[in-house]
């Protein structure tokens, strides 16, 4: 979750491509120019070990957007592909 946040921050679309699940990886990322993450606070896990196969992350990612600074809370889910953890998918809540 932390590396998919930090791939946000610096715009890194080949690893968030690569860390999403092939089920509900789009072809392609356009990641808004204007949009600065500023700041994320994981709130809660479950499972996610070494022994799990799939696990949730809640957190709060904060941004700023032409100005305005606002918060995404999301419950995303993870699961493994291949051996390694990816992205699922997530409910904003």
């Amino acid at each position: 979750m932390r590396s998919r946040y930090a791939a946000f921050v610096v715009r890194d679309t080949a690893y968030l491509l690569r860390s999403w699940h092939s089920s509900t990886r789009p072809g392609h990322l356009d990641l808004d120019p204007e949009m600065r993450w500023t700041g994320l606070d994981v709130l809660a896990t479950t499972d996610g070990s070494p022994f799990h196969q799939e696990g949730t992350v809640e957190f709060r990612a904060h941004y700023s957007e032409r100005g305005h600074q606002d918060v995404l809370h999301e419950v995303s889910r993870f699961v493994r592909e291949d051996g390694q953890w990816v992205y699922l998918d997530g409910a904003v809540t």
